[in-house]
Order: structure tokens, then C-alpha cells, then sequence
């Protein structure tokens, strides 16, 4: 079969590889459906993420039907339609039964999938925890629904919940990347008194004001003096998705004092935690990776017509032409958002 794999540092290829086994009794076998491209694969390429394994098949964004189960696996069976789970967690250990399942101290747990483990730019992938990892799709919600269950909704969704919104809030959010339209979807469920979306490209400015309108969108310029003209002098609730070189700065600087600022951007360089200007802010900083324990209610949400990202699918590609969907995506052309592998 094609996988399209992480070879050494700023080389991806399209290679063969043999279909994988079942290797565990807890593991499963998924036929691949459809997958999409996410910032962290990017990483991953540039050589961000030391945990990744040259060799990797990449990719952690999927839907698929299940092909053959471990004979301990009960919570799925073969023809069902799943998403698959960016974390892989035993859902055993101390952090697992605490629902931090991104900490799970299983030798595979965590990120693995398109990591450390065979991911889904592929035809099938090999699921270890199946029971954990795997959430079936409801019959009335669509593969192109539920693909990003998985990860990046996944990601948008804990962001939210972490923050503690209340109704009477001033939310941001730095970023109008995919993550940070996934996050924007789940703080809409929280109906704060204000939403405001910092981004700095145009095109996704007007993505935003198109699709989301009560929304309000303003530039990086436009941030700070915003924030400082709040009643309560910035903003109650940060989130950071942008990962840019200066959106961490930018999202302590907007928060008011005895603000949340929580930081789901995965960075390429250290970010410097001035505490010496912080002093006195008394900031609540959240931070790290997806706790991606949320899949069956987020399927839940979608089935009611509660979310929907299938705007964020700007472009489709073959498995074939993957290599065209990276460039086109690693270089943000033709206004796109997400893709989507078919």
C-alpha cells in the first residue's frame, strides 16, 4: 500500500509499505476513508517534534471503517464507521482515570499515531488501545463531519473547556488557522457576552467574517489597543492557536489582570515567559497538548447539528497527489483552510 512518510528532516515521501497486523489484542485495524493534513505533520517535516521517527508514516487526522479487531477490543467491530484518535491512552493509568489521557505513561501513549506509530496517510492504519482511540460515527453524520473529531476539533474543544468561559466574558482568540476555527466553533457553544478573533491574513479575516458574522475580527495592529479600551482592560479568556513568533507575547499582553490564557500552539522555537512585566497581572496560564478524551461527546454535538466544520474543507486530494496537497498547504495557496485525502 501507499504511505506517505516521514523520511529525515524536510523530506516526506510517498512509499510503499505492507499492509499492517494486528500486533496486539487491544489493537485495531481501520480502513482508511478519508484523512486530512495537519500543522503538526508541518512540524514534524521541519524537525519540531524530536519524538518523531524517520520511517513514520505521518498523519493523525482520520476516518475510516474497521477492518479486523484484537480479541479484546469490545467497543467497536469490524464494518463499523469510526474516528480515530489523535492520542493513544490505555485508559488505566493514573492519568488516564484523571481524563489527562495526552499524559498516558503507556510506552504509546500520547501523540503516536503519525509519530511514533504508523499514521493515516494511507490506505490502513493500526490502532493500539482501539477501545480508547476509536469513536464510532453516528449513521446520520458524515465522514467529512467527523473527520476532524479526532484532533483537530478535538483540540478546539479542550481549549474551551479548560478556559472556564462564563457568559459574561470577553473571549480572544489569536489564530484563524484550522485550530483556531475548531476553537472558535466550541466557544460559540459557550455564548460569551463577546468573541473577538485576532488574525493577521486577510483571507482568513474574511473567512471568518463569511461564515461566523457575530464574530468580531480584528488584526494583530488592532489587538492591544482593543484590549486595553475593555472595560475590564483585555481580555477575561485567552486562547493562543497561532504558534506565530509573537502570539504568545501578544496573548499574556491582552489579558486582563486574573485572566486565563491558555496555549494549544504547538511553537517551533522556546517562547520567554517575562515575569518581571507579568508581575502584578496574576495570570492563569493553561497550557499544552490536546486531552483528546471528548470524541464521543463531540460526535454527540455534531449529530444534533450543534457543530459543523465542514466549511473548514477547502480543498480534495487523492492519496496519489498527496505530495500537491502539502506544498499547497505548507504554502497556505488558494485560501485554504483544511484538506481533506480521499
Amino acid at each position: 500500500m501507499k504511505a506517505y512518510t516521514y523520511i529525515e528532516k524536510g523530506r516526506f515521501e510517498l512509499i510503499d509499505k505492507l499492509k499492517p497486523q494486528i500486533l496486539d489484542p487491544k489493537d485495531a485495524l481501520v480502513r482508511i476513508t478519508m484523512s486530512s493534513i495537519c500543522t503538526s505533520d508541518l512540524h514534524i517535516k521541519h524537525g519540531s517534534v524530536h519524538k518523531a521517527v524517520p520511517g513514520i508514516t505521518v498523519g493523525h487526522e482520520m476516518v475510516g471503517v474497521v477492518e479486523q479487531v484484537g480479541p479484546q477490543v469490545t467497543k467497536v467491530r469490524p464494518g463499523d464507521r469510526v474516528a480515530v484518535n489523535v492520542e493513544t491512552f490505555c485508559g488505566e493509568c493514573f492519568f488516564c482515570r484523571n481524563g489527562y489521557v495526552n499524559n498516558c505513561t503507556d510506552p504509546s501513549g500520547g501523540w503516536a499515531l503519525g509519530c511514533r506509530v504508523d499514521g493515516g496517510q494511507t490506505e490502513y492504519v493500526r490502532v493500539p488501545y482501539a477501545d480508547q482511540g476509536l469513536s464510532r460515527i453516528p449513521d446520520n453524520v458524515t465522514d467529512e463531519q467527523a473527520l476532524f473529531v479526532g484532533d483537530v476539533l478535538a483540540t478546539g474543544f479542550w481549549a474551551t473547556r479548560i478556559s472556564e468561559i462564563k457568559e459574561d466574558d470577553t473571549v480572544l482568540i489569536i489564530g484563524a488557522g484550522p485550530t483556531g476555527l475548531c476553537a472558535l466553533l466550541c466557544v460559540m457553544l459557550k455564548s460569551p457576552a463577546r468573541i473577538i478573533v485576532c488574525e493577521k491574513s486577510s483571507q482568513r479575516q474574511d473567512f471568518v467574517r463569511a461564515h461566523y458574522p457575530t464574530v468580531e475580527v480584528i488584526s494583530p495592529e488592532e489587538c492591544l489597543p482593543l484590549m486595553r479600551s475593555c472595560e475590564r482592560g483585555g481580555a477575561d479568556v485567552v486562547i493562543e492557536v497561532a504558534g506565530a513568533e509573537d502570539t504568545f507575547q501578544l496573548a499574556w499582553q491582552a489579558a486582563r489582570p486574573n485572566a486565563i490564557v491558555t496555549v494549544v500552539a504547538l511553537y517551533d522555537k522556546p517562547q520567554m515567559l517575562p515575569l518581571p512585566e507579568m508581575y502584578g497581572k496574576n495570570l492563569t496560564f493553561k497550557t499544552g497538548g490536546v486531552d483528546g478524551c471528548d470524541c464521543d461527546e463531540i460526535l454527540s454535538l455534531i449529530e444534533q447539528g450543534l457543530i459543523d466544520t465542514t466549511p473548514l474543507i477547502t480543498h480534495r486530494y487523492r492519496l496519489a497527489d498527496i505530495e500537491d496537497a502539502y506544498r499547497l498547504f505548507e504554502n497556505k495557496e488558494d485560501n485554504v483552510i483544511k484538506v481533506a485525502i480521499i
